[in-house]
């Protein structure tokens, strides 16, 4: 199993989330706080008013909200909403080897410009072998034990999908990874309900041979640990 840190976190409660990057917290002391939230999603189950959240402080005079919107406790668990970790999580763990399937590459490059206008976000390169493309998703939807994405619709998901596949065509590995930011989902579908173009694109990049990987982390206050893969249901 593979880990990250999480900065000094402080709690609050959720009153409410807005404008989808922002979100205001009754913290500890009784200070309201508006916060910044990087999950872009609709958050479905993940943002209760009432919940109890955890966010992360930073110093950086630029920008706007010092505060950001890092955990969230359902009735179920802890669940990680900071959509920046899992890529850091994802590359530390193939770094590792702790990704069997991802396993035996000499180098990783991050954030890599495929095509134009298509980036992808990571590349693993070994000589004389296909490089593996890796598009990273954040997911924190699951009910009733199944994860599932996306928890709204996604034009941004169907274009990484729709490049996985032209460069599976290529010739080269193409992977979607799935990282479910919490522990207790048993195995992973596509949300079909919610963006049915997205379910039957991944279906079909899939028979064209893209790889799908989707894994469970578990959360705590301090760290991420990348803990199991699961089944996926196509």
């Amino acid at each position: 199993m593979v880990s990250v840190a999480l900065p000094e976190l402080y709690p609050g409660v959720l009153i409410k989330r807005y404008k989808r990057f922002l979100v205001d917290v009754r913290m500890e002391d009784g200070a309201l706080i508006t916060a910044h939230c990087n999950n872009t999603g609709s958050m479905k189950g993940c943002s209760e008013p009432g919940s109890r959240v955890w966010l992360s402080h930073h110093d950086n005079p630029k920008r706007k909200h010092a505060y950001s919107w890092e955990l969230v406790e359902t009735r179920e668990c802890l669940v990680g909403i900071n959509t920046l970790l899992p890529n850091f999580l994802v590359a530390t763990a193939i770094e590792a080897g702790g990704v069997p399937a991802l396993d035996g590459y000499d180098s990783l490059r991050r954030e890599v410009t495929v095509e134009k206008g298509t980036r992808l976000d990571m590349v693993l390169y070994k000589e004389g072998h296909p490089s593996c493309n890796v598009e990273v998703k954040n997911c924190t939807l699951v009910r009733n034990g199944v994860a599932a994405f996306p928890d709204a619709v996604t034009e941004r998901g169907l274009k990484h999908l729709r490049a996985l596949a032209r460069m599976k065509a290529k010739g080269e590995r193409a992977v979607i990874f799935f990282f479910i930011q919490r522990p207790d989902a048993a195995r992973f579908t596509p949300a079909d309900d919610i963006d049915p173009a997205y379910g039957k694109a991944l279906r079909e990049v899939a028979a064209e041979g893209v790889e799908i990987e989707a894994w469970c982390a578990r959360v705590t206050e301090t760290h991420v640990i990348l803990e199991r893969p699961l089944p996926v249901d196509l």
